[in-house]
C-alpha cells in the first residue's frame, strides 16, 4: 500500500513538472507584445465628419423653415389651399384667380350675392362640344365685342346705360326669330338697321307695324318715264310711295290719281 501511494505521488510530481515545463516552453515561444492600433476617426477625417453633420443639420433646419413658410403663405388647411376649398360637391374658389392652362369643368357658379367675372388680357373664349368632341357652340369676347360661332338663345340682349348695343354679322346673315315675335326697341336713342345686301322683314301670320310720328325712307329710286329723272325731280315737289310686285319700293310723282304702275322702269329692272 505504501509503495503504491509513493508511486502515485511520484507520478503526480512528474505530471506537474511536465505541465510546468510545457507552460514555460509555451511562454518562451510566445512572441512579443502585439502592436496596439487605435480604433476611431482622428485628424481631418473627424473634422470632415463633423462638417457634414453640421451641414446636414443646417439643411434640415432650412427645409423645415421653408415648409412652414410655404404652408403659412399658401394658407394650407385640411379643407384646401387659400381661396380654393375642396368639398363633396366639388371645388369652391373665392377671390381673384388666374389659370394659365385650359380649365375643364362641368359648372361654374358664383355666390348668390356677387357676380361672376372672367378677365383676360386678350379675349375670353367659351367652347361647347358634344360627346364626339365636335364644336357645337362658341362665344368669344374680345376687342370687337362678343362673337358667337353658332346660334344664340336668350330672353334679353341689353347694353349698358351709357353704351350702344350693336348686333353685327360681317360675313354671314343675321337672323332674329321667335315663335311669339321679336321686339327691338331703343328707349332713349335711335334704332338703326343696315344691311349690305337685302333686309327682309317677314311675318307669317301677322302684320308688320311701323308706328312712329315720322317714317323716313331715304335713297328711294324715282320711277319716271322721262329721259332725265333729275329734271323731273326738280319740277316735282310731292311724290307717292309705290311698291312693285317684287316688293321693291320706289317714288313716283304725285298727281290727282295714283301714278304707281307695275310697268314702271323700277319694277321692270328690279
Amino acid at each position: 500500500m505504501e509503495q503504491s501511494a509513493t508511486l502515485d505521488i511520484e507520478s503526480l510530481k512528474i505530471t506537474q513538472e511536465q505541465f510546468i515545463l510545457a507552460s514555460q516552453s509555451l511562454h518562451l515561444q510566445r512572441p512579443g507584445c502585439d502592436a496596439v492600433y487605435p480604433v476611431g476617426l482622428y485628424g481631418w477625417r473627424k473634422r470632415c465628419l463633423y462638417f457634414f453633420l453640421l451641414l446636414l443639420l443646417v439643411t434640415m433646419i432650412v427645409n423645415l423653415a421653408l415648409t412652414v413658410w410655404i404652408i403659412k403663405v399658401m394658407n394650407f388647411s385640411v379643407d384646401g389651399m387659400g381661396n380654393l376649398h375642396l368639398n363633396q360637391d366639388g371645388i369652391r374658389l373665392e377671390g381673384i384667380s388666374e389659370f394659365l392652362l385650359p380649365l375643364y369643368v362641368n359648372e361654374i357658379q358664383s355666390r348668390g350675392d356677387s357676380l361672376l367675372v372672367l378677365r383676360s388680357e386678350k379675349n375670353v373664349t367659351l367652347n361647347a362640344r358634344n360627346n364626339q368632341g365636335q364644336l357645337t357652340g362658341q362665344l368669344t369676347v374680345g376687342s370687337e365685342g362678343a362673337v358667337f360661332g353658332h346660334s344664340v338663345e336668350t330672353p334679353l340682349i341689353q347694353a349698358r346705360a351709357s353704351e350702344d348695343l350693336k348686333l353685327e354679322s360681317p360675313t354671314r346673315t343675321l337672323t332674329m326669330e321667335a315663335p311669339r315675335g321679336v321686339e327691338v326697341s331703343a328707349a332713349k336713342g335711335p334704332l338703326k338697321v343696315s344691311s349690305r345686301k337685302d333686309l327682309q322683314l317677314e311675318s307669317t301670320e301677322g302684320e308688320i307695324l311701323l308706328d312712329a310720328n315720322t317714317i323716313q325712307l331715304g335713297s328711294l329710286p324715282l320711277g319716271v318715264y322721262t329721259a332725265s329723272p333729275s329734271q323731273a325731280s326738280q319740277e316735282q315737289a310731292v311724290y307717292e310711295v309705290c311698291v312693285c310686285p317684287s316688293g321693291k319700293i320706289y317714288l313716283s310723282p304725285a298727281e290727282s290719281s295714283s301714278t304707281c304702275q307695275a310697268m314702271s322702269n323700277i319694277c321692270l329692272w328690279s
